[in-house]
């Protein structure tokens, strides 16, 4: 799973509405359609970049495909935000302050 690409699909309101609808039942397109009031296309390419990203899986019913979100890989996605939360901030030392009262910025360990 490529986490940016996944939080970009997921930044559209429209794309992110369709998840939570999937979330609470499995839709097909026109029946996502009517939900948000959107054309079967616009619907179709939404769930389209969904489908790219890996979130949502597709189950052929009759004429029409029904989709659903793969938890897993939602899950996936909640765990590398989770991980986000862990990551220690480095913390500057006074021997490493240049002369300044004001130290923002002045970090030697900081400096390229």
């Amino acid at each position: 799973m490529e986490t940016v690409k996944v939080l970009k699909a997921l930044a559209d309101e429209t794309r992110f509405k369709i998840l939570l609808l999937l979330l609470q039942h499995n839709y097909c397109v026109r029946a996502l359609s009517k939900k948000l009031g959107l054309t079967e296309s616009a619907i179709s390419q939404h769930l389209k970049v969904l489908r790219e990203v890996g979130l949502l899986v597709g189950e052929k019913k009759g004429y029409y495909m029904h989709y659903d979100v793969d938890r897993k890989a939602l899950r996936t996605l909640a765990s590398k935000i989770e991980e986000l939360t862990e990551i220690q901030r480095e913390v500057c030392r006074p021997e490493n302050m240049e002369g300044s009262k004001n130290h923002h910025g002045n970090c030697k360990c900081h400096k390229s």
